[in-house]
Formats: C-alpha cells, structure tokens, sequence
C-alpha cells in the first residue's frame, strides 16, 4: 500500500514537472518572438481565387489577369500571354512561410522605412468583387542589404525579411510576358496542346528576300530522321534539324506590338509547320523596319511579335547549318 502511494506521488510529481517545463517553453520570450517572427503575407489557401494582381513599381505598373487558369497581361486595352512559371513563382514568394520580425508599430515610422504610400511600391491581390485579398506597400531594402520592409496597406505594423519581391516589383512590363511565338511550348498547361519537336513532322521554310537560300527548303520526317527536299540526312545531321526546329518553338520576341497592317503585309519570309494532329501553324514574316528589326504573326494568333535580325537569324538558318 505504502509502495502504491509513494508510486503515485512520484507520478504526480513528474506530470507537474513536465506540465511546468512544457508552460516555461510555451510563455518563454524568446520562442514567443520566434513564433511571432514566422509569417506569411497571403494565405495559401487564397491562391485558387485569385483572379488578377496589380503591381504598381517604380518603373512601370502591371496587371495581371487570370482567364481560364491561364495569366496575361492587361496592357492599352489587350490581354497579351504572361510567364506562367514566373507569376506562379511570384505569387509563392508572397505564399512561402518566412521570418518576418516586426520593425515598427507606429505611423511615424512609415517614411523612414519607405512604407508611407505615396513612395512605397503596392502589391494588391484580388480575388473577386469586394476587398483585396491582400493589399502590400513595399518599402526600403534593410540594413542587411538583403531583406526589405513592408506592410499591409491600413496597417501600421511593419515587418523586414529576405527580398523576394523586388526583382518583381522593379521590372518592366515586359518581363512579365510570354514573348515566343509558340507560347503553349512555354506553358504546358495543356499536355495535348503543347508543341514540341517530337510534334513537327514537316517543316517548310520559305526564306526572306536577300538570304542567298535557292527556294524553299522542306523538312519531313521519316521514322525518327529526316529529310530536306527528298534527301535523307545522316544521323548527326538529324540532331542539327532537332535543334533547328527546338530553336524555332522557342523563338521570343522582343516586345508584343500594335498591329498596323492585315496578315498580308507580312510576306517577307514564312515557315509552315505541319503538326501530327493534322494542324498547321504558319509564321510570316515583315519587312525590315527603320532599325532592322522585324515583325512577326502566327497563325491562329492575334498578336504581332516585334522581332531581332539575331532571331530571325534563327528562325531562317542558311544551308550551310546543316552540311
């Protein structure tokens, strides 16, 4: 009986031990902070209903539009395709769990840090009709010289943590586009719809005035080889037309441009590609412009891409690429 008491007793004593260690952790200051430091801007689980983020930088203000689980940019009253990988890895950098200590929790201190809003760079998330999900003044990079500082907008509390939003915010427009001419050979979205080289099963290429290139050139597929105009190419000729034809699927352009003229004033130059699902794409080409670059339409495409003398370089390879 005596050993049933003591055993309880020792048991009781052990569970208060515990319970009062357990509490020290709980109430210490330290962990206190470092559960106050770990923090995200936008919950994860908004990400589904976001419908359209604005950024408004020093350089340039962006819109981004999600329409049938695909991004673009609203820019002069068009929709142009955006970097899918790039505003999915945007929108994690706001997501991502981080350390984000508090800096200040008074108004005073908005304009030393950069956060008051008529200099602070603004990040805002829409979900919808109604309030932002999230609505973001980013400020100055912090002593460190990597983290910079930011705020919800209406709130005074700021926070500092590593600078993951400053290559976005700073950027021009433009980096937010999808410039290749294929831009589903980007984007995967839909498997089915992706083009790759694997996709091409001829290629005919009609070269712009001046190139020195005798006619058109056809590319056709024979087994897992190729021929150009009925001549069958050796093996490491083969790798030289794969490379061709990657090169062309991921062809960009320099900047989406307005368009000025119909499909028939591009007529300097075409490649038709003739796919395994029985479609055909069609890249035609303009006339060189004052500074040498040119323009460019796909078929199937509304928008006119504004192309480099290097990238048309690719697109139209002389014949001695594939000797």
């Amino acid at each position: 009986m005596v050993y049933k008491q003591k055993r309880c007793l020792l048991s009781a004593v052990v569970g208060l031990l515990a319970l009062v260690y357990a509490l020290s952790f709980v109430f210490d200051p330290q962990q206190v902070d470092k559960r106050s430091d770990a923090f995200t801007w936008l919950d994860p689980r908004f990400l589904d209903q976001i419908d359209a983020v604005e950024i408004y930088g020093p350089a340039a203000d962006t819109r981004l539009v999600r329409r049938n689980n695909a991004w673009f940019v609203s820019a002069d009253g068009a929709e142009y395709p955006a970097r899918q990988f790039r505003v999915e890895d945007f929108l994690g950098a706001l997501t991502r769990r981080g350390v984000w200590p508090v800096q200040a929790r008074s108004a005073s201190a908005h304009e030393r840090l950069g956060l008051a809003e008529a200099a602070a760079s603004r990040i805002v998330v829409r979900g919808g009709a109604g309030l932002p999900l999230l609505d973001l003044l980013a400020g100055n990079g912090n002593l460190s010289g990597r983290g910079i500082y930011l705020r919800k907008a209406g709130q005074n509390e700021a926070r500092s943590g590593e600078d993951r939003l400053s290559g976005y915010i700073s950027g021009p427009r433009s980096s937010w586009y999808n410039l290749r001419l294929f831009p589903d050979s980007e984007t995967g979205v839909n498997a089915t719809a992706s083009i790759t080289v694997d996709s091409v099963q001829r290629l005919t290429v009609y070269p712009p005035a001046g190139r020195g290139m005798n006619g058109p050139a056809v590319f056709t597929r024979s087994g897992s080889g190729w021929s150009i105009n009925g001549i069958a190419l050796s093996q490491p000729e083969n790798n030289k037309a794969d490379t061709y034809i990657r090169g062309i699927l991921n062809i960009e352009g320099e900047d989406f441009i307005s368009p000025s003229a119909g499909p028939e004033a591009f007529d300097d130059g075409r490649l038709v590609l003739e796919l395994g699902d029985g479609s055909i794409r069609t890249v035609r080409i303009g006339p060189p412009g004052e500074s040498d670059q040119r323009c460019a339409v796909v078929s199937g495409s509304p928008y006119v891409y504004a192309l480099t003398s290097w990238a048309v370089d690719r697109l139209f390879r002389d014949a001695s690429f594939f000797d």
